[in-house]
Formats: C-alpha cells, sequence, structure tokens
C-alpha cells in the first residue's frame, strides 16, 4: 500500500520560513517524480513545485519562484519543500504527489498518489 505522509505545517508570520517533508511509504521514491500542490478554501488545486526522479531537474509556480525549494533523499524516501519570505496568500492545504511518467508538471491528473496534506497558515 502506497502512503505519501506530509509534516511540517503550521503558522508562521508573514516573512518567515517553514520546512515541509512528505515521506513515501510502499513505493521506491527514486523511480518517482515528484510535486508539491497547494489548495485554499474554495480555490482549485494548484502546482507548487515539482521534481524529477532523479532530483537533476526542478520546477516552480511563479508564485514561489526565488522563495520556495524543492529537494529530495531518494535514500530516506523523503520529499522536502523549503519555504521562505513566506505570503498570507501562501495559506493553504499543501499536498505532496508522485508521478511515474509526468506529461504536464502543473497537472494534478499527472500525478499517482496524493498525501493527505499538511495546513501551512501565513499572519500577516
Amino acid at each position: 500500500q502506497v502512503q505519501l505522509v506530509e509534516s511540517g505545517g503550521g503558522l508562521v508570520q508573514a516573512g518567515g520560513s517553514l520546512s515541509l517533508s512528505c515521506v513515501a511509504s510502499g513505493l521506491t521514491l527514486s523511480n518517482w517524480h515528484m510535486g508539491w500542490f497547494r489548495q485554499a478554501p474554495g480555490k482549485d488545486r494548484e502546482f507548487v513545485s515539482a521534481i524529477r526522479w532523479s532530483g537533476d531537474s526542478t520546477l516552480y509556480a511563479d508564485s514561489v519562484k526565488g522563495r520556495f525549494i524543492i529537494s529530495r533523499d531518494n535514500a530516506k524516501n523523503t520529499v522536502y519543500l523549503q519555504m521562505s519570505s513566506v505570503k498570507p496568500e501562501d495559506t493553504a492545504v499543501y499536498y505532496c504527489s508522485a508521478a511515474s511518467r509526468v506529461r504536464l508538471w502543473g497537472n494534478p491528473s499527472s500525478y499517482t498518489y496524493w498525501g493527505q496534506g499538511t495546513q501551512v497558515t501565513v499572519s500577516s
């Protein structure tokens, strides 16, 4: 059974930092491309960032470029999202996702497995 478990969410002040983790079980992480998405209340799920299986290529939404960093440690079956200079508009539930093949990195339908999400709240 595949599980993706996010952690690290919480309440942070604007301008602060937060680090999210996603631990995968039931799959070999090095065989999967990984992504982070977020969903704010009343809004669609939105692409945040993605990283190829090898870690040699990353992609970011324009809204987080220069502020967030995605990374992975395949030996630990873990993917990370380092968030800095956070803004109130970053408030959302953040989801980790896994894809074996990706045609459109920013499309949720490209991803096979999803975590339950972790809440990030940024206060102004």
